[in-house]
Parts: C-alpha cells; sequence; structure tokens
C-alpha cells in the first residue's frame, strides 16, 4: 500500500504515487493508495485548489482517500483500515513535517501489527522555514523501518535522523503519464507561441527557492537577443508582483511569456513539445520531478549546482550544470542557441531516460522490505 497524495489531488506527487501504484501492479503485485481526504487545511495552502478539476480519475488502481491531517480520529481509522488488509509492507510518501504528526501516528500503529513500513523521504528538511522541523522530522523518521531517497542530498539530510543501513538512493522515475511529444509548431500553435523563437521553458509551481527571479535577470543579461524568449508556465504561490517588477526593472517584457496559472495534466505535453530548453534555476533543491518530465519528452535541460540537480543531468551532455546566478545561467542560454547543441544534447537525454525506469524502480523497494 502506497501512503500519499493521489486523485483527486493535483500535482507532482499524485502523479509520481499513481505511477508508482501501477508500475506495482504492472509487475505482478497487489498495490493501493491511500491518500487523504484533507491534504491541507484552506489557510495553510498557497495556491488556488488542492484538486484536480479535470474529472479524470486514472484507471485500474484504487484509491482509499482516508486520510486528514489535522484529525487525528482519522489517523487511527486509517491504521486500522491498513491492519484490516494486511499488506506486507506499506509506503509513505513524506515531503514536509506538517505530515509528520499524521504519518508518524499511523506507522506506529501498522508496525505494532508487524507491517513493515518504508517511506520515500522526497524531503527531510524542507526549502522553507517550518517550526520544529527537525523534531517533526525526527517523530516520523523514527516510525520506519526503512528509506528511500532519490537524491544524494536528502540521503545526507536523513543521516542526521538515522544511520539504519535499511535505506537506498534510487533515481527517481520517469513522469510517463502526461501522453507522446508532439510536433513542434503544432504545439506552439495550440499555445499561441511564437513558432520562429527559440524557447525556454520555467515550468512549475512557483516559489522562491526556485529561482526564478534569477532566470529573469539571466534574460536581462540576453535583451539584445530578442530571438531567444522565456516561457513561464506554473501557478504563482506567493506574491507575483515581485517578478513583474523585475520582468519591467530588466526591459525584457517582450521577451518574457507569462502563462501564470496551474498547468493541467493534459497540457503538460504541449509546453514541453514546444520547448527548445528547459531551465531550473534553482537556489536550493533536493531532486525536481520537473527533469524527469524532460528526460520523458527528450528535451535539454539546465539545472544550477545546489542539492541533488547536479546528479541527474549530465553537463554538456544532456544540459547544462551551472552556478546559481543570473550571468551563469544567461551564458549557458547563449552557448546554447549560439552553438547549435540541441541535436546533440537531445541525443544525450534520450541515452541518460533508459537509467530512469519505473521497473527498476519498484524491483529495488521490493528488495529493500525483503531485507527489513
Amino acid at each position: 500500500m502506497i501512503i500519499g497524495p493521489a486523485y483527486p489531488l493535483r500535482g507532482g506527487l499524485a502523479t509520481f504515487d499513481e505511477l508508482f501504484c501501477k508500475a506495482f501492479i504492472g509487475q505482478g503485485h497487489h498495490c493501493e493508495i491511500i491518500s487523504y481526504s484533507l491534504q491541507y487545511p484552506g489557510f495553510l495552502f498557497p495556491g488556488t485548489t488542492q484538486y484536480d478539476a479535470s474529472g479524470n480519475a486514472p484507471k485500474d488502481i484504487k484509491i482509499h482517500t482516508l486520510i486528514n491531517s489535522v484529525n487525528p480520529f482519522s489517523w487511527f481509522k486509517t491504521a486500522r483500515f491498513i491492519k484490516a488488509q494486511k499488506p506486507d509492507f506499506i509506503v509513505f510518501r513524506f515531503w514536509i513535517p506538517f505530515m509528520a504528526p499524521a504519518l508518524g501516528c499511523i506507522a506506529r500503529l501498522v508496525r505494532k501489527k508487524g507491517i513493515k513500513v518504508l517511506a520515500i523521504t522526497d524531503n527531510v528538511i524542507p526549502h522553507e522555514k517550518f517550526p520544529a522541523k527537525r523534531q517533526l522530522a525526527n517523530y516520523f523518521i523514527k516510525g520506519c523501518d526503512g528509506f528511500v531517497t532519490m537524491s544524494k542530498a536528502v540521503m545526507k539530510d536523513l543521516e542526521e535522523f538515522t544511520t539504519t543501513p535499511n535505506r537506498k538512493y534510487l533515481l527517481h522515475p520517469l513522469y510517463t503519464s502526461f501522453g507522446e511529444k508532439l510536433e513542434k509548431a503544432a504545439a506552439r500553435r495550440a499555445l499561441g507561441l511564437p513558432e520562429d523563437a527559440s524557447l525556454v521553458l520555467f515550468f512549475g509551481l512557483i516559489r522562491k527557492y526556485k529561482g526564478l527571479d534569477m532566470l529573469l535577470q539571466a534574460f536581462g543579461e540576453l535583451k539584445s537577443r530578442p530571438g531567444i524568449k522565456l516561457v513561464i508556465a506554473g501557478e504563482f504561490y506567493e506574491d507575483r508582483q515581485p517578478y513583474l517588477d523585475l520582468i519591467k526593472e530588466y526591459g525584457i517584457e517582450e521577451q518574457v511569456i507569462l502563462h501564470g496559472n496551474f498547468i493541467a495534466n493534459e497540457d503538460v505535453k504541449l509546453y514541453f513539445s514546444a520547448a527548445d530548453l528547459v531551465a531550473l534555476p534553482y537556489r536550493d533543491a533536493t531532486q525536481s520531478g520537473v527533469t524527469q518530465v524532460s528526460f520523458h519528452f527528450e528535451v535539454p535541460t539546465l539545472v544550477t549546482n545546489v542539492g541533488g540537480l547536479g546528479e541527474i543531468i549530465p553537463n554538456k551532455t544532456a544540459g547544462y550544470v551551472v552556478e546559481p546566478n543570473g550571468k551563469a545561467i544567461a551564458g549557458a542560454i547563449s552557448d546554447y542557441f549560439s552553438n547549435s547543441r540541441m541535436e546533440a544534447f537531445t541525443e544525450g537525454m534520450k541515452n541518460e531516460k533508459q537509467k530512469y525506469d519505473w521497473k527498476i524502480f519498484v524491483d529495488e523497494v521490493v528488495d529493500l522490505y525483503k531485507k527489513l
């Protein structure tokens, strides 16, 4: 059983969990998901909605919406449900300290019945400030038997709380649920993007740690090359005005195309098919699911040398790994288009993506369970 966000919740975690469940089933295991009836109270959620309004529920998997993150009665109910199902093991998704009380409580209750508890720790110590984050992380981690991280940076953070040998660093599998790549001109027409421009894509929820301000600074350095344009596709999880002010300050209004809303799953393929280069100018990171979307669509990707990002994109083979500042980012973008790197780097993406197969990931998780 996978314990984490899933439909009708939206976002990268939900998409991952649904693909993870399907991968287990595809390899002959029985797997179901336990998700949240309430993930975040409204006042804590920075976006417009937590829910997928498409009505496109994933097929062939069973999702139980049981956990209310702030209602302890639901935690005990969830634990009773898990114990009644008698799974061999459960896999928690842990990405924010806020979830530690609920997930840590459930973990302790089911372990008493001999059910093994694994955790995929997307983050151990979060990017943003959070009260008592280390104490909360410690509470959750002490309730688990084994751990998976998808970056070496998170593994290092995990070692602050546990020295158990029952932990593995695994590569983040591909996001394969967004469809196949489209012809570039058709994707651009569908999005109303210029067909003759060189397009850099910034994709995903917009938060301070993702460094969009540095990317805008980079485009300030590139404003003498108006044919290179930046497409910002994602919902603002903070005030957008400072970013609009930077666009004006750098005089790049004609180079920046802002699609500042949440991008529905069915539209993801349009943006990645339209892009020439994806940019992740993060100032802090563990790993990012955006890179795995890039690999799926075989779009060369620029990342900054922070956290685990440099582990994923081979520098000057499938993209760039640069220092987190505007000048370095601008230099890489200029090199990419001036020296026609797209064809070679796309081939690099095709070669690299083979190692991110879901079968490898599931086999490693099952192997970890068998060692417990």
